[in-house]
């Protein structure tokens, strides 16, 4: 896909792909100009519209260590493997911002003191992971939240934290009782933070940048409370809830293949963990031999990390007996990576995952697909496919209207595919509607699907947009008992066609309720302030449900609560500004993007910031309160 694929891949992708800053020629920024022109420029120089390649600004955002790990076990590290140390820390000093402090140099906030310093676990525990609860519903009550829908027409920023030399923040915390675990994954640190004041219980040093959102469970029937998450290494890591101490580190992948997008799940005691694919991303170089990588789901003991049993989404790849125009053997198939977080059923004992497009043919019955996993065995129960043949990396244009042509990669340009990348990457929804079990799922095309949750069979199908490779439903749904919420993207769609907002639908029948279509706010000054801003109104990142209200962050960095039960605007808050960190620095607002907003503890939790794609970066952590 290029959802969570590009968003994840292609924001580090796009690393190397504009041109480099202009420094003092020094030996070293000589042999980084000459290897950013030999090696990426190739791609990236010259951006092709709908590349959705980071802009040359907010590359010089970045810090030597964000790009050194995109190039190291990060998902450019593809690129990397070919150069030479040298050559390496040549391009990161000709590209990198040289003023933005190191993650070693980031202030940490204030330590708490002795009455906020301690971390209880409570019995019930109100949010588990990204889709809050096993079913991926996203739905917090107000007892949960410790927030009414009064509240949250009534807000103000009660404190935040800045993370300076950082661009996109994608991690999705979890709040347990009175602490608020927040991944930085950029700036290299995992937080214990009391959710009141932003005062730190703990703060650990991960040893690679955890890319994931959080989970939080038991390891095992008896084990230690603990926070779970996957790094852009290609591990999961497990750190002790309590004393901010990792526990274990394991690679769940098949020969290391692969990369991890997804936030893990709890399910008893597995750890249920999706694995995506960067050929998608890599298949921009000419000389790569694409593809090989494919999606898989990894079950884990939660108590030791050990691998229990893993599905593949098709076989592994094999030589096709073709050659590139670069004379660069072929293979497949491909593809079909999970890019969001799988949603659990207990009762039924099944996972339910979605998959993207296929990178390479063979095209296969499991692309652009909700798949469910039997919880015991690994096997596949049943698979329904939304869209077959769309084959699709980022060499190739998208759909046959484009006038971009074809690059080396997309040798498979003259089959039959449909070229679309319109895979789920937002993580199915376990419903009850009409007397049936159902799963809801969007995808990137618009559509939206409820299915027979026993078999896969199709109930009904709405579509809301025209689809974009960016959404369409990008990275996730939200629902309650009465009505599935699905929000629409639609970057860059002209806005006499766009669908981009939220839509309320009947999980029964998929009949929309209600729309609420946002409307770009681009007049001087805030147009200026936010990149793309016309093209960048929608909601792209995954809303929630918080009492009888629906909040929903925007790429344009507003945030919106809606009436649940009418789609009317109940409050807006507009995150572009600068913010003066309880760390004692100044952090900027963003675009709101994949992990964007979270609750718990009575504060709303907003991730601004998200570089990506052209949007806008910015580096900010918001917690608003009620007023009081």
């Amino acid at each position: 896909m290029v959802s969570n694929s590009l968003r994840g891949l292609l924001g580090l992708a796009a690393i190397f792909g504009l041109a480099g800053p202009v420094f003092a020629q020094t030996p070293s920024s000589n042999l980084g100009q000459q290897v950013y022109e030999r090696a990426c420029a190739g791609c990236h120089a010259a951006p092709a519209a709908g590349s959705r390649a980071s802009s040359v600004e907010q590359l010089r955002l970045m810090t030597a260590q964000t790009l050194r790990t995109a190039l190291t076990t990060g998902p450019m590290r593809g690129v990397g493997e070919s150069l030479s140390p040298e050559e390496m820390e040549g391009v990161i000093g000709y590209l990198s911002n040289r003023s933005a402090p190191a993650s070693a140099g980031i202030p940490a906030p204030p330590m708490c003191s002795s009455d906020r310093l301690s971390i209880r676990i409570p019995q019930g525990v109100a949010t588990r992971g990204w889709g809050f609860d096993p079913e991926n519903t996203r739905r917090m009550s107000a007892s949960q939240a410790g927030l009414t829908s009064g509240n949250l027409k009534n807000l103000e920023v009660a404190w935040t934290l800045a993370f300076p030399g950082t661009t996109t923040l994608r991690s999705q915390g979890v709040v347990v009782g009175s602490t608020l675990f927040y991944s930085a994954g950029q700036a290299g640190r995992l937080y214990a933070l009391d959710a009141e004041t932003g005062c730190a219980k703990w703060i650990a040093e991960p040893p690679s940048e955890i890319r994931t959102g959080l989970a939080f469970g038991r390891l095992g029937k008896t084990g230690r409370f603990a926070l779970v998450g996957s790094d852009g290494g290609g591990q999961v890591q497990a750190w002790d809830a309590t004393t901010g101490k990792l526990i274990w580190r394991v690679d769940p992948r098949t020969g290391g293949i692969g990369m991890l997008t997804g936030t893990p799940a709890f399910a008893g005691e597995k750890l249920i963990v999706p694995i995506s694919a960067i050929d998608v991303a890599l298949a921009m170089r000419p000389t790569y031999g694409c593809c090989k990588g494919h999606g898989a789901v990894a079950a884990l003991s939660a108590e030791t990390g050990a691998r229990l049993w893993t599905y593949h989404t098709m076989v592994d790849a094999a030589p096709l007996g073709i050659k590139n125009s670069q004379g660069v053997e072929m293979q497949g198939p491909s593809g079909a990576p999970i890019w969001s977080s799988p949603a659990i059923d207990m009762k039924r004992g099944l996972v339910f995952v979605g998959t993207g497009e296929n990178t390479s043919p063979p095209a296969t019955a499991t692309s652009d697909s909700i798949i469910a996993i039997d919880l015991k065995t690994g096997h596949a129960k049943w698979v329904f496919q939304a869209l077959a043949n769309d084959v699709w990396n980022m060499s190739c244009p998208q759909g046959r209207g484009s006038r971009r042509p074809p690059g080396a990669n997309c040798f498979f340009y003259e089959s039959d595919s449909v070229l679309r990348d319109h895979d789920f990457g937002a993580g199915p929804v376990i419903a009850s509607a009409g007397g049936k079990p159902m799963i809801l799922a969007g995808q990137k095309s618009g559509d939206v699907w409820g299915l027979d949750a026993r078999t896969g069979e199709k109930i009904w199908n709405q579509k809301l947009g025209i689809g974009t490779a960016l959404g369409g439903v990008h990275w996730g749904l939200t629902a309650d008992a009465r009505r599935l919420y699905a929000p629409i993207s639609d970057p860059g769609v002209p806005q006499e066609k766009s669908a981009a907002g939220v839509h309320a639908l009947d999980p029964s029948t998929g009949k929309v309720l209600w729309s609420w279509r946002v409307q770009p706010a681009c007049d001087p000054p805030r147009g200026a302030k936010v990149a793309g801003c016309m093209a960048h109104a929608g909601i792209s990142a995954a809303p929630m449900v918080l009492d009888q209200s629906i909040v929903a962050g925007g790429l344009d960095g507003r945030v919106w609560v809606l009436d649940a039960a009418t789609g009317a605007v109940q409050a807006v808050h507009d995150t572009i500004a600068t913010f003066d960190g309880i760390n004692g620095v100044k952090g900027n607002g963003g675009a709101i993007d994949s992990a964007g907003i979270f609750a718990g503890g009575g504060s709303l939790f907003v991730n601004s910031g998200y570089s990506q794609f052209g949007q806008q970066g910015g580096n900010v952590l918001i917690a608003y309160r009620s007023r009081r």
